[in-house]
């Protein structure tokens, strides 16, 4: 899972924007920052224009991940790129695929998601409405992955990350949107999977950014 990373995206607001207006930060590792797609397809990209074609202005995308990142390493990050409390308006978070890659543990996992859940509170401002956390998607359906066995151990392993990270969320009254159900789909439709043979195609996230469009709509 670990590749060469891409930058992250940075567009600071340059304009005169109403005082309605969404600024966006999406955290993560390969799949928000759009390994092996374009940058239009990315789905904070993908989001942002849908949003915009409903009318909604969105001032500012501030990505802040990287291909290989695991929980701890986006934390260094968010550090890294210190983005002030209270900035954002409509912060995402999908992280722990790379935990699960390298043997981490789940209670690892449990300690660092809750503590990168809390850092997205405070640059939302405090407000777990706010906030909207992904589940991690399921690489093992995926070319990737070589044998049923290792593909079944894949998948048991990513709902357990998965079913701690929704109870976390529940613990701090934040949104979890399941996106595992949609990747699994990549198993029977090539189309989903990006020309590396692991991450999702650009129509992948864009089923995702469905889920997503009507509950951020509702937020603002």
């Amino acid at each position: 899972m670990i590749t060469d990373p891409d930058p992250p995206v940075n567009r600071p607001d340059t304009s005169t924007v109403s005082a309605n207006a969404i600024h966006y930060l999406a955290l993560g590792d390969s799949y928000t920052i759009g390994q092996s797609v374009p940058e239009s397809d990315r789905f904070p990209v993908q989001l942002s224009a849908r949003l915009e074609q409903d009318s909604f202005e969105v001032a500012e995308l501030n990505i802040i991940a990287r291909t290989g990142w695991t929980t701890d390493e986006l934390l260094a990050g968010i550090l890294k790129a210190d983005p002030p409390d209270s900035t954002y308006n409509l912060v995402s978070l999908l992280i722990g695929v790379n935990n699960q890659y390298r043997g981490r543990s789940l209670e690892n996992y449990q300690e660092e998601f809750t503590v990168l859940l809390l850092r997205a509170l405070e640059l939302a401002g405090g407000r777990a409405d706010r906030v909207l956390v992904l589940s991690i998607p399921d690489y093992g359906v995926t070319p990737f992955v070589s044998s049923e066995e290792q593909a079944q151990r894949v998948g048991e392993e990513i709902d357990a990350f998965n079913d701690a990270a929704a109870q976390i969320c529940l613990a701090y009254e934040v949104r979890f949107l399941n996106i595992t159900q949609i990747s699994r789909q990549a198993a029977n439709d090539t189309s989903l999977i990006a020309s590396d043979g692991l991450h999702p195609s650009g129509e992948m996230y864009a089923k995702w950014v469905d889920l997503m469009l009507p509950i951020v709509k509702a937020m603002f």
